[in-house]
């Protein structure tokens, strides 16, 4: 693989991806197919040469294909690691030391007796080994420490990958490593002490036994005296002192095999007592520095670096105070400036910010969740928007996955033919059966070749259909399995109806135009259905977007009933482009296609109905007050009782103000 990119400058109506493609000499590598791969290439190159510690913050919406993405970036960093270690297999001429087989004798050797020493020649190395760990957060939602379940995971992550002894070993017997000042090239420091006295307790244990021996064969001959009883003595002391002090560094080593560390930070935290003092998180931490020392130790050992993946996923399910403790973990992790630890935060940020902002103990520390956020994660990566290609090759995957579509057909074909010379009855029968397995498969043929071709224009780039389909994968999965039942189901209707109808093309238009916009949708249909019971149901050939551009207003009037369903809806540009230029359906169709939709809730309509009945219903006028009317019949009287028209015109001018005068509380007023 490359290790740049050539940038060019971008043609009018191409994106930078795009370019990438179309180029030559820009696209020459032969793994990266789609838009995702180069985003995948691109941050797996970055991790590789990014200083630790580091939090990746992994930003993208549920469903967004993030693990797909992480397998991918998993496997670009593995292929990376592989084409260092060979250049620098390359350079110097070292390779490096195996820790498992024959090479595990001498990682004990090394654990034991010898020191490391951090020299510029190590910090100088290029080839690094990558350990990926994995950690649900979903898995540990229900415990109140989730943060303790992340520093177990690790720390069992570490401890299956190279063994419990070496790990047991380093814990009792290991030395931290050293850093020297000036061109030293020796990584290795021999431990005198530890040879020592280890050497000492192995003399003494053999005096001891010789001492034993001498003293019991000399009972044993007859020659028993003061001299053999001192002989035991020593003898006898000097074996318990030496094996003593060997059993209870082999009974540590047990200990630390038996008890890992994920035991110790369980046994931490159910102490409620030991959790609220203020050496708790110290304790935890001495338990990461010790990790982190004997991965400083493996990468001397092994003459590479090591790199410790850990990936952050589920978070955004868990509760606020859950998502805190895990948050302080993380910063606990990266407070050693050493520590090999890269975390990939796979999140929602919008989620994330708002349980930073409702935890009860952030409060005047995460007032703002996304500043919070900010000040944790030190490598953001926002999960850019599905490109074409990717887009059209998770269609062509999906559609792919779906293997039951020519298979009856395929093994009716291989069945073998019914035996001759039965009976007439039988063979009449036979006859019977099979000319209706003949039909059902001709049937069958027929849908397979009809969902085949609906299919296909979901990820045909030549059509524009793939273009409405969202981003999620789940939504693409659920688009997917959706329509096959639609075209089984278009084609019972035309086979009883006897005539034709909506091509495959337009059946999985209306999948898509169900599953993206079942609010609009559901109004258009409803209103429908409205003017059919009313009486006067638009033409078959009305389209169902004038239909929607005349009741669009009422719609509008409903938003704040509507809000939880309106925000199932796409793209509203999107929606008038999709029913007014490139799948103009009418109101024909969509009775057609009504009766097959499966993916549409019925009761989004059922609502919209009450409401518009309920709407619909006007208030009844108000009884006039006897009250009322007796000064109105006074005025009448002495209009009518010889005033002037001038005098008629203010008795009507002060009849007018009366209304207003009542609303304000006080009485009408009379004008002579």
């Amino acid at each position: 693989m490359s290790k740049h990119y050539k940038v060019h400058s971008t043609k009018s109506g191409q994106s930078p991806t795009e370019r990438y493609f179309l180029d030559p000499e820009v696209g020459h590598q032969k793994d990266i197919l789609t838009e995702d791969d180069v985003y995948c290439s691109c941050l797996a190159k970055t991790l590789c040469h990014v200083p630790v510690p580091v939090t990746v913050g992994f930003y993208a919406p549920f469903g967004c294909r993030l693990h797909m993405m992480l397998d991918k970036i998993t496997m670009l960093m593995q292929q990376e690691a592989a084409q260092r270690e060979a250049e620098e297999l390359e350079r110097v001429q070292w390779r490096p030391r195996p820790v498992r087989g024959w090479g595990f004798p001498r990682l004990l050797w090394y654990l034991v007796f010898l020191q490391p020493i951090i020299t510029e020649l190590h910090l100088r190395r290029k080839n690094v080994q990558f350990l990926f760990i994995r950690f649900s957060a979903w898995q540990y939602a229900g415990t109140d420490k989730l943060w303790a379940g992340l520093v177990t995971t690790l720390c069992e992550g570490i401890r299956h990958h190279y063994g419990a002894l070496p790990f047991s070993v380093y814990s009792v017997l290991g030395n931290k490593p050293a850093t020297t000042s000036g061109c030293c090239h020796r990584e290795w420091h021999c431990r005198r002490r530890v040879f020592l006295a280890l050497l000492a307790l192995l003399a003494a244990l053999c005096l001891g036994v010789g001492l034993l021996y001498l003293s019991l064969g000399g009972h044993a001959l007859g020659h028993g005296s003061a001299s053999g009883s001192v002989l035991k003595v020593f003898g006898g002391a000097a074996t318990t002192l030496s094996g003593s002090g060997l059993l209870m560094a082999v009974y540590s080593v047990g200990k630390h095999m038996f008890v890992s560390q994920r035991k110790k930070i369980e046994r931490l935290v159910s102490r409620e007592k030991f959790g609220s003092q203020l050496g708790f998180m110290c304790e935890v931490k001495k338990e990461v520095e010790l990790l982190t020392d004997f991965l400083c130790f493996l990468e001397i050992y092994q003459r590479r670096r090591l790199r410790v993946v850990l990936e952050v996923t589920g978070l955004d399910t868990c509760y606020p105070e859950r998502v805190v403790g895990v948050l302080n973990a993380i910063n606990t992790l990266l407070s050693d400036s050493h520590a090999p630890f890269i975390f990939i935060l796979v999140v929602d940020p919008s989620i994330l910010a708002a349980c930073l902002e409702s935890a009860g103990n952030m409060k005047g520390t995460a007032d703002n969740g996304y500043l919070f956020l900010n000040r944790t994660v030190t490598l953001p990566f926002s999960v850019p928007i599905m490109g074409r290609r990717t887009k059209l090759q998770f269609l062509h995957d999906a559609v792919q996955s779906r293997d039951d579509l020519l298979y009856r057909e395929i093994t009716r074909k291989l069945r073998p033919p019914a035996g001759e010379g039965s009976e007439g009855v039988q063979l009449l029968a036979v006859e019977t059966q099979a000319g209706a397995e003949r039909e059902q498969g001709r049937i069958d043929a027929e849908a397979a070749r009809r969902i085949q071709e609906a299919l296909f224009c979901l990820h045909d780039e030549r059509d524009c259909l793939y273009e409405y389909v969202p981003d999620n994968v789940v939504s693409m999965r659920r688009i997917v399995n959706t329509v096959p039942i639609t075209v089984r189901l278009l084609q019972q209707q035309q086979q009883q109806a006897e005539c034709g109808g909506p091509t495959p093309r337009q059946a999985v238009a209306w999948v898509v135009l169900a599953n993206q916009w079942p609010c609009r949708l559901s109004w258009v249909l409803q209103c429908l259905e409205d003017r059919q019971q009313a009486g006067g149901a638009p033409e078959g050939r009305a389209r169902l977007w004038d239909v929607f551009c005349d009741n669009s207003r009422e719609l509008h009037t409903m938003t704040k009933a509507l809000q939880n369903v309106l925000d199932l809806d796409g793209d509203p540009e999107l929606f008038q482009r999709f029913l007014g230029a490139d799948f103009p359906f009418t109101v024909a169709e969509a009775q057609c296609l009504l009766r097959c939709t499966v993916n549409l809730d019925h009761s989004i309509r059922r609502r919209m109905g009450l409401i518009r009945a309920v709407s619909a219903l006007k208030p009844p006028t108000p009884p006039k007050s006897p009250a009322r009317d007796a000064p109105h019949a006074i005025n009448g009287a002495n209009s009518a009782s010889g005033s002037s028209p001038a005098g008629r015109d203010s008795g009507n001018a002060s009849e007018a103000h009366q209304p207003r005068e009542r609303a304000h509380g006080g009485k009408p007023r009379l004008v002579a």
